[in-house]
Order: C-alpha cells, then structure tokens, then sequence
C-alpha cells in the first residue's frame, strides 16, 4: 500500500500538468484571437479550445476520470443536446440567408 504523502505527491503532479495544459490552451485563445479569422472559423476555433478546457476541468478536477460508463453516457447525451441547440439556430439563419 502506498504512503499517504506518496498518492498525495501523484496527484499534485497530474493538476500541475492539467494546470500548465490549461495555461497553454489559453494562451493558445489568446494567440488566435489576434489571427484574422472569419467570424464562423473564429467561433469553430474557439469552441474547440474552451471544450477541450472544460473537458480537462470536468475529467481532472471534477473526478470524472475514474467514474462508471454511466457518467460518460449521460454526458454524451449532454453534448448530443447541445450540437442539437447550436445546430438549429444555425441552421434557421443559415436557411434565411440562402432564401435571400
């Protein structure tokens, strides 16, 4: 069985690594915020980083690693939902400029 100080040490080292890997993701925002993009691959782009962020902060800080598979269905769901919610809209203003 492992020490304590030992498991406490491990995982000061893996929030360390997901910290530096949020500091970079951020830094990595705010370096394409100065590319000139279009407004739709700003929007793709910056959707991208901030769900690979939350994903960090959900699966490290939040416990979510180690959980059941329930716990990952009921998120997946989430994200069908959510894909389905920004879709429609865009869609809608999609099909009205096309009428135009």
């Amino acid at each position: 069985m492992t020490s304590p100080s030992h498991t406490s040490h491990s995982h000061v080292g893996r929030y360390l690594a997901v910290f530096g890997a949020l500091m970079v993701l951020t830094g990595l925002t705010v370096g394409v915020s100065y590319l000139h993009l279009t407004w739709l691959t700003a929007i793709i782009v910056a959707l991208i980083i901030a769900s690979v962020k939350g994903g960090l902060v959900a699966a490290y800080f939040m416990h979510l690693v180690g959980e059941h598979k329930v716990v990952f269905m009921v998120l997946a769901l989430t994200l069908v939902f959510l894909v389905v919610m920004l879709a429609v809209p865009t869609l809608v203003l999609w099909g009205d400029y096309q009428v135009r």
